[in-house]
């Protein structure tokens, strides 16, 4: 029989080994490196191993597919914050490239599948993630399918407005970050397109030019009117909040 002394010993050491639960998937990257890209560099291609799974911390990254033709199509852009590289197979399903210098930090896939196996705290989140992926996919699917060059481009105005302001309103300015073409190849249009509907939103006065690199949205109302979705601007915040009410099933 063990003795209740050496049982509390054993116990204490064990808890002295014994790793913290790791409560937020910041808390996950935390003890990575952080690594540099400069304006263009890949993190990874379209079918590499899928063998890191990487959060940025600074920048925007483009993440798009290369189909037959050679043409580029992009499917997203990311910021600080996100996740990428997150794959169910064995490769990874597009590339991913630096808009802005861009910092980050990875993770292997192992390590990263052993922490949320592990952790009910990160599971949840995970869930919520990939809940908004799909949404922006489903969102993205619309804005290809359904509707015209001035609503595709109004609308990818105000995803960028309410990405910047934290989701709850539309600011004043819309930064840009990335290039006409990049616009162009994710709202699936010419560059000729993406420049002429821009002139006509600014002619008409609901965007005003602010440096090369962002608009001044004049009339926030009239943009989000444009979008082509029915929505009201009053009705912005709200619309905002119901895209991250993702719960974990039970």
């Amino acid at each position: 029989m063990f003795s209740t002394a050496s049982t509390t010993q054993a116990t204490i050491a064990a808890m002295a080994t014994m790793k913290p639960q790791l409560a937020t998937m910041e808390e996950l990257f935390s003890t990575s490196p952080r690594e540099t890209l400069d304006v263009g560099e890949g993190l990874f291609w379209e079918g590499d191993r899928a063998q890191h799974i990487f959060e940025i911390t600074e920048g925007v990254l483009r993440i798009f597919k290369i189909i037959a033709d050679g043409r580029r199509v992009i499917t997203g852009f990311l910021y600080a914050g996100d996740m990428v590289g997150l794959s169910l197979k064995n490769v990874y399903l597009y590339s991913a490239e630096a808009v802005t210098p861009v910092k980050v930090r990875r993770l292997t896939r192992k390590a990263f599948q052993d922490a949320i196996e592990n952790s009910p705290e990160l599971r949840p989140q995970l869930f919520a993630l990939m809940c908004d992926e799909m949404a922006a996919a489903q969102d993205q699917m619309v804005l290809l399918s359904r509707k015209s060059a001035e609503e595709r481009l109004c609308s990818f105005l105000m995803m960028l407005g309410q990405r910047q302001s934290g989701q709850t309103q539309m600011p004043r300015t819309v930064e840009l970050a990335m290039s006409r073409q990049d616009m162009a190849d994710y709202l699936g249009l010419t560059i000729e397109t993406v420049s002429r509907t821009v002139t006509k939103l600014i002619q008409r006065g609901i965007i005003t030019p602010n440096g090369r690199h962002a608009f001044d949205v004049t009339k926030p109302g009239k943009l989000l009117a444009l979008c082509g979705d029915g929505d009201s601007y009053e009705d912005l915040g709200d619309r905002a909040v119901k895209t991250r009410q993702a719960v974990w099933p039970h």
